[in-house]
C-alpha cells in the first residue's frame, strides 16, 4: 500500500514550514525590527488580508492568545467569506476597493501595515499597497513570489496595473506557495487537494510575532500580550490593558 494521503499532506506541510524557516529567517527578523519599533512607541500595527482566505492571516495574529495586543486586524466585510464567497471574490477583484478600506481605517504616515495575500495579485491587495505607499505607511507583505510571477498578466484577478504585492512592500515574507495552492495528488484525479497557504502564512506571521516580542523584551520593554480567556486568570490579565486599546483598535 502507498502512503496515506493524510500522511502525504503532513509531510508536505512539514517540508514547507522547514523551507520557510531556513529561507525566510532574515526577512522575518527584518520585519520583526519594524514591528518592534512601532510597539516601543506604543503605535498600533495593522494587518490586512484582502481576499477570501487571506483574511485568516489577519485574524491569526489579532486578539490571539500569545499575540501582541498592538495588532489591529483590518476585517472589512467586503472580502470576508461570511458575506458570501462569490461576493468576496468579486469585491477583491474590484479596482479602488482596497484604497477605500485603508482610508476607512485611518492609516497615516509612519504607520505600519502587514498585507497578507498568498497570491499577491488581486486588485484589493494592490490598491491597499499603493495607497499605503502614497500615505507614507511602512509595509510588510506576506505573499508567494513564485505564485505571482507565474500568474499571467491578463488574469482577471489582477489589478489594472499588473503589479505584484512583493514589488510594492518594504519587506517581503515569501510564503512560497505553489501555483494553485493545493499540494496533494490523488490517483485518478487531475486536481490537487489540500491547500498550503494558511499553514504557510500562519507560520510566518506567528514567527514574526515571536521574534518581535523577543526583540522588545531584550531591549527592556515588556509588551502587552493577550492571554487566553479560556484559562484561569485570562480575563483578569487582559482586563489590565483593555482601556489602553479601546477606540484605537477598530474591531476590539
Amino acid at each position: 500500500m502507498g502512503t496515506p494521503v493524510m500522511t502525504q499532506y503532513l509531510n508536505k506541510i512539514i517540508e514547507h514550514l522547514k523551507l520557510l524557516h531556513e529561507e525566510e529567517a532574515g526577512a522575518i527578523q527584518k520585519a520583526a525590527r519594524m514591528v518592534a519599533d512601532q510597539i516601543k512607541e506604543d503605535k498600533i500595527v495593522y494587518a490586512y488580508g484582502p481576499g477570501g482566505h487571506s483574511n485568516l492571516g489577519s485574524q491569526e495574529i489579532f486578539f490571539r492568545a500569545g499575540g501582541l495586543m498592538h495588532i489591529s486586524a483590518i476585517l472589512d466585510e467586503g472580502t470576508l467569506l461570511s458575506g458570501g464567497a462569490l461576493r468576496s471574490m468579486a469585491i477583491e477583484r474590484t479596482p479602488g476597493y482596497g484604497k477605500i478600506v485603508i482610508r476607512d481605517y485611518g492609516l497615516k504616515q509612519g504607520d505600519l501595515l502587514i498585507l497578507i495575500n498568498a497570491y499577491g495579485i488581486n486588485a484589493a491587495t494592490i490598491d491597499a499597497a499603493l495607497e499605503a505607499k502614497r500615505l507614507g505607511v511602512k509595509t510588510i507583505g506576506v505573499t508567494s513570489v513564485r505564485h505571482a510571477l507565474a500568474t499571467p498578466e491578463n488574469h482577471p484577478a489582477r489589478h489594472p496595473s499588473k503589479k505584484n504585492l512583493h514589488e510594492l512592500v518594504d519587506v517581503v515574507l515569501d510564503c512560497k506557495v505553489e501555483v494553485g495552492d493545493a499540494v496533494v495528488e490523488i490517483e485518478g484525479l487531475d486536481q490537487r487537494v489540500a491547500a498550503m497557504s494558511t499553514f504557510a502564512n500562519a507560520y510566518l506571521l506567528n514567527a514574526l510575532v515571536a521574534e518581535t516580542v523577543e526583540l522588545i523584551v531584550k531591549e527592556g520593554v515588556v509588551p502587552p500580550i493577550w492571554m487566553s480567556g479560556n484559562m484561569a486568570g485570562g480575563d483578569e490579565a487582559n482586563a489590565r490593558f483593555i482601556e489602553r486599546f479601546k477606540g484605537r483598535i477598530k474591531k476590539l
